[in-house]
């Protein structure tokens, strides 16, 4: 117990306990395209030139709106390549059983929004919903920010190349329903495209897919990356998948 100021209760000089030792933080991530392989590059490519308003008509406010990050992971599959995506829960408040990229809003802890904070959050985020090995993942490239009026979310889509696959499945079901992977050859394929309609009055490009209606801000992000890596096939804009209001 210490005095008054700072000396030992007893009057005795006692030496310092050593500090306890600091936790080393982890090295910050980057973004490198080495060793992805040749089928991603129209990917790398196509981010390095594309544009905000090429994306999407919903782009960031000047001031305001919450930072998240998502991850756009492909990576190799016994179907070829492919991209992974999360089943949200039904129970959530917002987006409740959507499919989407792993991801979420960005901590105090995971920086600086502008840099390295998307980088840090769409990995931590994975890990927490999938329980995948960041280690396994290089991200390579950013799209330009984005934003989602219904939740305020100003989203930094973060593309990434898994190049040494670990084992991936829901870490909190009350989060994460369901987590899958489905081949590029699916999303490209017009015979699993359309066009959702939401009674909102919202429309977008869909994929029906693994037992799964893929809409909104992901299918946007798939559709347009499809498009600019030169992937895209013609497809039906009039095949309409008419979505309930809960949705």
């Amino acid at each position: 117990m210490l005095g008054p100021q700072g000396a030992a209760a007893d009057g005795a000089a006692h030496p310092a306990p050593p500090a306890a030792p600091r936790e080393e933080e982890s090295p910050a991530p980057v973004l490198s395209e080495e060793g992805i392989p040749a089928w991603l590059r129209p990917v790398a490519d196509a981010a390095r030139t594309v544009a905000p308003h090429q994306l999407s008509r919903f782009l960031p406010p000047e001031r305001g709106g919450r930072p998240a990050a998502v991850l756009v992971l492909f990576g190799d599959g016994p179907e070829g390549p492919q991209l992974l995506l999360t089943e949200r829960a039904g129970t959530l408040r917002q987006h409740a059983g959507q499919p989407s990229f792993p991801g979420g809003s960005l901590d105090p802890e995971d920086g600086d929004p502008r840099t390295v904070g998307p980088l840090r959050a769409a990995l931590r985020e994975a890990e927490e919903e999938t329980g995948l090995d960041p280690t396994g993942v290089r991200l390579f490239a950013e799209l330009p920010r984005l934003y989602i009026p219904f939740s305020d979310f100003v989203v930094t889509p973060v593309l990434g190349w898994w190049h040494t696959p670990s084992p991936v499945a829901p870490v909190d079901l009350g989060e994460t329903a369901r987590v899958f992977t489905v081949p590029l050859s699916e999303l490209t394929d017009p015979a699993h495209r359309g066009t959702a309609i939401h009674p909102s009055g919202y429309r977008g490009p869909c994929f029906d897919v693994r037992s799964a209606l893929v809409w909104g801000f992901t299918a946007g992000i798939i559709d347009r990356v499809l498009h600019y890596a030169g992937w895209e096939i013609p497809w039906d804009r009039d095949r309409h998948y008419k979505l309930d209001g809960g949705a």
